[in-house]
């Protein structure tokens, strides 16, 4: 009788769940291999099989984080009023940082040298950027907005997560209201000035 299938796909989501758990309790520094199999109640031969090597997990937990992010903003219905939508799109972008601050790390600063992102991964990164471009397409079919949709997707998104992750460290304000202030600053600032009439006016 064969013997089962060790390195199973169950022992993989395994794996990746416990390295997701073990990076967010022990951040960047604490993240090894041999905790994350300890965890997962398997062998480094049994990670290495699936994953490769260390840069191999980080590269998963790299897509994970994406598949996740997607998720969410998925989630969000759009409604005739765009500007609100997009509104609703960086908050989602932002809770998504406060949940998951040393994954949105991994994500967006590169923080382990091991790992180098390559076209696999930008394609990860740019399944978000063209869900956003979808939704400031719709606001500049509704002349909410005027300019190239990539790049003002890329503005948003930049800006959002500038904030998210300054909100994360702390540096943001010392206050909810005041938080909550500064992020309505933010994005006020950048849709206004990406109205039609805020670019006329500057003509």
């Amino acid at each position: 009788m064969p013997r089962p299938k060790q390195r199973t796909e169950e022992l993989r989501r395994r794996i990746l769940n416990t390295a997701l758990d073990v990076i967010a309790a022990e951040g960047v520094a604490g993240f090894t291999t041999r905790r994350v199999v300890e965890g997962a109640s398997t062998s480094l031969p049994a990670m290495y099989e699936l994953f490769g090597d260390k840069s191999g997990l980080v590269r998963e937990i790299f897509f994970e984080g994406f598949r996740r992010l997607r998720g969410e903003l998925d989630t969000l219905a759009s409604s005739t009023d765009t500007r609100a939508d997009l509104v609703r799109l960086v908050q989602a972008f932002r809770r998504f940082h406060q949940r998951n601050p040393v994954l949105a790390r991994v994500m967006f600063s590169r923080p382990f040298p091991e790992f180098d992102p390559g076209p696999a991964e930008e394609e990860a990164g740019r399944s978000v950027r063209e869900h956003v471009v979808g939704h400031v397409q719709r606001a500049i079919d509704a002349r909410v907005l005027e300019g190239n949709p990539t790049d003002i997707a890329h503005v948003i998104l930049s800006v959002a997560q500038g904030m998210a992750t300054v909100e994360v460290a702390g540096w943001l304000g010392t206050s909810k209201a005041s938080v909550e202030r500064r992020w309505t600053l933010a994005i006020d600032a950048v849709l206004d000035g990406l109205q039609p009439h805020a670019k006329a006016s500057r003509s």
